[in-house]
């Protein structure tokens, strides 16, 4: 068994942190997105991974190197531009061959593993396996129609959605699929859509088992899909402080402060996860928040945020919450006359002001 992980994607919907950074490497509870699918193929045994790169792909080679330290094997398969999902299994399949293998896209965290899912994919000797979450917005996915437990058809971002049944972007295939992406045709959108391959397979007859998931899956696309992982990947860390912290300091709950780390004169309320180097100054950090390394905090709060690197966060005078500030952010008060908001923001930034 071999894996895909798609790691290709421009991130529109995260810019303008994503104008700079991999969106697979923004980091949730302080682990970059993409690292926690390379411990899924390790926990499931799985040792060759070819991943699909494009414009990040310098940012994504230095980030994971030869996969070497979780036990893997990795290859990296360039994709000129993004043509969709089954554009990347046909240019993957001189590294796939024709073995059976895991597609698994590089921005969604499956918080159980699927060790269990490539077992029962390996088990039922079927030709694909699809893995379906029960959603809100299921216009925003592809989605699957079943009837009497067998997939009937798929259909990709629909208008009107004929179930509540997203596709999750893990996948599972055997050679048949090769035939399926070579024979269907770009969609409206310009892509090689894996919708479209899929159905392809159960118009031919080919054997799709859909599984339903119950545990904890999101794409993490949007801000709030971010935050909500970052929520629920702190709410599992195990507390530790390998940093300092001074007498005048409280720690409370679920935290880990990671080495060079100083806290000073503040309260820090887990579940929180402080990176290396970062100084914390006579400032709140309350639940669910993760600072990336080497940034400073101080006289300020924040609250339910990711905070990435290098930055410097200083006498706000009031709380920051529900943000996501990208690397080397310098956000303060100022004290010049007169009084004004004085703003330099990149393309497409959100900015809410009180």
């Amino acid at each position: 068994m071999k894996a895909l992980i798609l790691s290709g994607g421009k991130g529109t919907r995260l810019r303008p942190i994503t104008h700079t950074s991999a969106k697979q490497l923004v980091p949730i509870a302080n682990k970059p997105i993409l690292f926690y699918a390379l411990e899924a193929m390790a926990e499931a045994k799985i040792q060759e991974v070819g991943i699909v790169v494009g414009d990040t792909k310098q940012e994504i080679r230095g980030a994971v190197g030869d996969g070497a330290q979780w036990g893997l094997d990795v290859t990296y398969i360039e994709q000129e531009a993004p043509l969709g999902l089954a554009h990347a299994v046909k240019i993957a399949g001189p590294f796939l061959g024709n073995d059976p293998f895991v597609m698994y896209l590089g921005d969604n965290l499956v918080k159980d593993g699927i060790r269990s899912l490539v077992e029962e994919f390996e088990r039922l000797g079927a030709n694909s396996q699809i893995l379906l979450a029960r959603v809100r917005d299921p216009q925003r996915f592809g989605v699957a129609e079943l009837q009497d437990g067998r997939v009937i058809s798929l259909e990709e971002k629909p208008t009107h959605p004929k179930s509540d049944l997203a596709l999750v972007g893990v996948y599972m295939f055997d050679h048949t699929i090769f035939g399926a992406v070579n024979a269907i045709q770009p969609s409206h959108r310009g892509e090689l859509e894996i919708t479209d391959a899929i159905q392809y397979l159960i118009d031919h007859g080919y054997r799709v088992h859909p599984h339903v998931i119950s545990g904890w899956w999101k794409d993490t696309g949007k801000l709030e899909d971010m935050l909500e992982a970052n929520r629920i990947m702190l709410e599992a860390i195990t507390p530790r402080v390998d940093g300092d912290v001074d007498g005048a300091s409280h720690v409370i709950g679920k935290v880990v402060i990671e080495e060079g780390a100083s806290v000073t004169a503040s309260t820090i309320r887990g579940p929180v996860v402080i990176g290396k180097r970062c100084r914390i100054i006579n400032s709140y950090i309350g639940p669910f928040t993760s600072i990336y390394h080497d940034t400073l905090v101080c006289n300020s709060e924040i609250e339910h945020s990711i905070i990435l690197d290098q930055c410097r966060i200083t006498d706000i005078g009031g709380r920051l919450e529900d943000s996501l500030i990208g690397k080397n952010v310098e956000v303060f008060r100022s004290g010049e006359k007169p009084k004004a908001y004085r703003l330099m923001l990149g393309d497409s930034s959100q900015v809410g002001l009180v």
